[in-house]
């Protein structure tokens, strides 16, 4: 049986559990990472991504030693200290006037490393921050760590607008370029609420399907375009890129639905006028808002968790 623990950010780790030690799923263990000693909660691994393991060589974590009661105690007064640590640095941080959103507060279960997350628009100047924060956390290591609002999304985790937990701390390993071009492309409303996540930024499911729309888009002819269909002249009204259909308004008023091998496009002069409706979504109040703010960019995911 091969085990696992999950780290920050849905990144799981293979471990290397002495032969002193009998581990179960579900079981809280003390780990040795790069960032000093940490629980981690051991998860069974099957076969298939056992033999992926075995392929592609992942960092191999060390189990130190499962959580005794005395230990669980200790992890719970931890926590309690990265709430408060979490605070003070937040009252700092205000004090100094920063641009910065302080997210998470992580502290090693050896208490010889504190670290801070945290997203900025711009680079931040936190020398005279780091030497107030030496002041109040003193014979311990200060780390600031910069993320970006995609990486703050993942850590935190929430659920999406589908139902499910965010694809970034669920599966998602890798942030992939996003503009608004995917979204028109598909057909999607262009408003923020429709294809902006939790991070501010375009969904990054807007990358998942975007191949098979353009597949299907193959041989559509453009909205607006003049076309032969079985039942006379008219024009494209909608592409129904889904189910391969195309909407043609007719000469006569009537809107119907043809297959896109049924028709052809035609250089002739339709007496056809194409009000192509537009959709208005009442909560969208921020209409101010710059869709190219939604795309990524160098603050978007920094990979520094």
């Amino acid at each position: 049986m091969k085990y696992a623990v999950r780290l920050i950010k849905n990144t799981y780790h293979p471990i290397q559990i002495p032969d002193s030690l009998t581990v179960e799923h579900g079981q809280m263990v003390l780990v040795r990472t790069e960032k000093g000693e940490e629980v981690f909660k051991v998860f069974a691994v099957n076969s298939e991504i056992a033999a992926q393991w075995e392929k592609f060589k992942p960092e191999v974590l060390h189990v130190i030693r499962t959580l005794s009661q005395k230990d669980l105690q200790t992890l719970d007064e931890i926590k309690k200290e990265e709430a408060e640590s979490f605070l003070k640095c937040q009252a700092l941080v205000k004090q100094h006037n920063l641009v910065m959103n302080l997210v998470q507060c992580r502290i090693t279960f050896d208490r010889k490393k504190i670290t801070f997350y945290y997203t900025a628009p711009e680079r931040v100047d936190f020398r005279e921050l780091l030497k107030d924060l030496t002041q109040v956390f003193k014979r311990i290591r200060i780390d600031l760590r910069h993320i970006g609002v995609r990486d703050e999304t993942s850590i935190m985790e929430g659920m999406g607008v589908c139902g499910k937990p965010f694809c970034c701390c669920s599966f998602l390993r890798k942030f992939e370029s996003i503009n608004v071009k995917l979204a028109k492309d598909q057909g999607m409303p262009i408003a923020p609420g429709k294809i902006s996540g939790t991070c501010g930024r375009l969904l990054c499911c807007l990358n998942y399907e975007y191949s098979n729309y353009i597949e299907a888009a193959k041989g559509m002819p453009p909205v607006g375009s003049a076309v032969m269909t079985p039942d006379g002249l008219g024009k494209v009204f909608a592409l129904k890129f889904l189910n391969s259909c195309v909407a043609v308004k007719l000469e006569e008023g009537k809107v119907k639905d043809y297959m896109k091998n049924e028709i052809e496009m035609v250089d002739a002069e339709v007496n056809v006028d194409i009000d192509i409706p537009v959709v208005i979504y009442p909560e969208e109040e921020n209409e101010g808002i710059d869709i190219k703010q939604l795309e990524d960019d160098k603050n978007s995911s920094t990979g520094n968790v």
